[in-house]
């Protein structure tokens, strides 16, 4: 579960991480007094207006409608209303947003952290994530913090300092202070910078989170250790400990077909391809996107019914995959193990009449317990759908009905 930058701050300020400070506010009015208070608590007089989706590359992005970026500098109290105006309620089109870009419902007012001092301010970065390979957690550091940590990934890489945790210990001391001194810091900010990586690391396990990135982590000028910005991941099967944590759900961030497949239980997940795909077991659904791209379609989504499929389920998938206005096709692949094959044709023969008129074509592979029973069912029904056994039977029937 993703989570907003002012959510990962507030939570990593409750480990002792320090932070850049700021307030939330969603119209221009509130970012104003967001701003006077701000100078209340904080005594800055530039305020940073950071534009909150759930998408990196806010800075270098675009806001639609006004050619706004997502984050700008307001020198002075008077800026902050017009150019909070000119991002909240317009839509982000960022790198990773693609073209059709995400509105901008919230906005963090934050201090100005880059004051003059008696040394330069220095960006870095740092994540804390799971090595599945390694099977253990690893610090991610580099000296190149900022907005284009990617290409530093992806054309420096000896610039990337790792660090692997031994599970069965933690996180050691000589840990973060190799860490610190690989980042090159020394005094009081190397000082700080350890303290920094053991809050950091101890609020990604208590959270049970599967990433966290700091992008930067600031050296100020009088040498403090701040986290300017905070991406934080919380793994979803570990919210059942954490009610706290699911209150930070925005669905307003999530694409409204994932949504409404995780209120009737079916894992779902949109992609761009005309045919649309409804199966039961992860590793099944994958070998038919790959059929059907073998067919000479692309998959429109992975759609995983589980191993309960029943009129209901069925009738949602259809649903969903029907609001998909790319589909051409629909392939529904069912093995039968815990859900009988028989079952499964009564539900599509049943949530097709719910449904009404569907005019593309599907396609029923069903294999397994019950099968041909299913397939009879499936060819008496007068419905306009085609019954398959074989998988590669299901796959030429792909590829007739998209030519």
């Amino acid at each position: 579960m993703n989570i907003h930058e002012y959510q990962a701050k507030d939570i990593l300020k409750n480990y002792g991480v320090n932070i850049q400070r700021g307030i939330v506010a969603d119209n221009p009015e509130k970012a104003l007094a967001a701003a006077k208070e701000l100078n209340k608590e904080t005594g800055t007089s530039w305020y940073v207006l950071k534009a909150q989706i759930h998408a990196g590359g806010r800075g270098k992005g675009k806001i639609k409608e006004t050619g706004s970026n997502g984050v700008v500098l307001a020198k002075s109290i008077d800026e902050v209303a017009p150019k909070a105006k000119d991002i909240i309620n317009g839509t982000l089109v960022t790198h990773q947003t693609g073209e059709e870009g995400k509105k901008v419902n919230k906005l963090l007012i934050a201090e100005d952290v880059y004051y003059p001092g008696d040394s330069e301010p220095k960006e870095y970065y740092m994540s804390i994530l799971l090595d599945r390979a390694k099977g253990c957690n690893v610090i991610m550091a580099s000296t190149e913090g900022g907005m284009d940590i990617e290409e530093v990934a992806a054309n420096t890489p000896e610039k990337i300092i790792k660090e692997w945790i031994d599970p069965s210990v933690g996180l050691q001391s000589f840990q973060a202070r190799k860490v610190a001194f690989a980042l090159g810091l020394e005094g009081n900010a190397f000082k700080e910078m350890v303290k920094f990586i053991h809050s950091l690391y101890k609020a990604y396990e208590a959270t049970d989170s599967s990433m966290f990135e700091i992008n930067p982590v600031l050296k100020t000028s009088d040498d403090k250790i701040l986290a300017v910005d905070a991406k934080v991941n919380l793994d979803d099967n570990a919210l059942f400990r954490h009610k706290d944590l699911v209150e930070l759900r925005d669905i307003s961030e999530e694409d409204p077909a994932e949504v409404e497949a995780g209120k009737s239980g079916l894992s779902y997940v949109k992609l761009d391809g005309n045919v649309g795909c409804m199966v039961n077991g992860a590793g099944l659904a994958m070998a038919t996107m790959d059929i059907i791209k073998l067919s000479g379609g692309e998959p429109a989504n992975f759609l995983d019914v589980g191993g309960g499929a029943n009129a209901e389920t069925v009738e949602a998938g259809f649903r969903i995959i029907l609001k998909d206005t790319s589909v051409k096709a629909i392939l529904i692949n069912i093995f039968g193990g815990i859900v009988r094959c028989d079952r499964v044709a009564n539900g599509v023969v049943e949530a097709y009449k719910k449904i009404g008129n569907i005019d593309i074509p599907i396609i029923v592979r069903l294999q397994g317990t019950n099968a041909e029973e299913g397939a009879k069912i499936i060819e008496e029904s007068g419905l306009k759908v085609a019954s398959a056994i074989l998988l590669k039977d299901a796959a030429s029937k792909v590829s007739e009905v998209l030519k």
